[in-house]
């Protein structure tokens, strides 16, 4: 799989999570390797939702791409 494919595939999980909570932005999803907990927390500080409620979310939305 190429650098390319995976970003695409992320930037398709980025959406669907902007679906799902229109409060982020783009700033709030920038994923960078290594940092999964940052960005799980700034997806809580953004949303209110519960941790749980955010990975829960950020892996269904990952379900149809290979980003997991």
């Amino acid at each position: 799989m190429t650098t390319l494919e995976i970003k695409g595939d992320w930037n398709i999980t980025k959406g669907k999570l902007k679906q799902k909570w229109a409060k982020l932005t783009d700033s709030d999803l920038q994923f960078v390797e290594g940092k999964q907990e940052e960005l799980v927390g700034r997806i809580q500080k953004r949303t209110g939702e519960t941790r749980e409620a955010v990975e829960k979310a950020v892996k269904e939305s990952c379900s149809t791409c290979c980003c997991k």
